[in-house]
């Protein structure tokens, strides 16, 4: 099967990091704090499952800044009512990087 080439809007696995977990979880905090939710105000946060190190989430390619390095941006769909914006990161099996979804 010939290797796949990123482009834009196609779906891959990305592994969050430490940092991202923590930014991650601090916003829906931050959301919650704030009451907004208890008030009704109609303002759509960041509300969704702990998020941590190691987990992965689809993503969707939202830029290739180079193919030659496989590095993307990418909107990370999370386990909630909000996303991750991933910049720069390329493609591997570690945290902060995507992967393709393995084929069944």
């Amino acid at each position: 099967m010939p290797a796949q080439t990123p482009s834009v809007g196609r779906i891959v696995h990305y592994q969050l990091t430490e940092h991202d977990a923590t930014d991650i979880n601090r916003r829906r905090q931050d959301f919650h704090q704030s009451r907004s939710a208890d008030e009704r105000t109609g303002f759509v946060g960041h509300v969704g499952n702990h998020a941590a190190a190691g987990d992965v989430y689809p993503a969707v390619i939202v830029r290739v800044w180079s193919e030659s390095t496989t590095t993307c941006n990418l909107q990370v769909l999370l386990d909630g009512t909000d996303t991750y914006w991933a910049t720069s990161r390329a493609e591997g099996s570690e945290a902060g990087t995507w992967a393709w979804p393995e084929r069944a």
